[in-house]
């Protein structure tokens, strides 16, 4: 199953971008024992990927879109997040440091701990493309 969306650069479609993930994964996954869990999963790593564009790469350009690509294949679901922006240099991340109680910077954090690969890729034909992928036991396709 490989299935596609683009949405505007706002926050206020970020209930449509959780619907159009769950719903797609529900019909994939929701007979899985693990189904909670697995939604969770991916819901907490888009919704993170999708207000970083808005917040940062997008930010004041609500014009721009955002595409996501979900696709599920044998045991494995990639989840693409194609944005406009200039990009982030990965080189310069550092963790945050908990003792410092710092309100952001923990987003690349947080989707490296929920998923099983974690990818970016600056400046292709114009965008930028962060690709989520994880592995799920016992995912059968049809």
């Amino acid at each position: 199953m490989k299935t596609e969306l683009n949405v505007p650069s706002d926050l206020k479609f970020l209930g449509i971008v959780e619907s159009w993930l769950l719903g797609c994964l529900e019909v994939e996954l929701g007979e899985s024992p693990d189904w909670s869990r697995q939604s969770t999963r991916f819901r907490l790593a888009l919704v993170e990927a999708y207000s970083n564009v808005v917040r940062h790469a997008h930010k004041d350009k609500a014009e721009l879109p955002v595409v996501m690509c979900l696709e599920l294949k044998d045991n494995d679901i990639t989840l693409e997040v194609w944005d406009h922006g200039q990009g982030y240099d990965l080189a310069t991340y550092l963790p945050p440091d908990p003792e410092q109680k710092q309100e952001g910077g923990y987003g690349w954090l947080i989707m490296n701990r929920l998923m099983d690969r974690v990818e970016y890729r600056l400046q292709i034909d114009g965008r930028n493309c962060l690709k989520l992928e994880a592995s799920v036991p016992g995912l059968q396709q049809e």
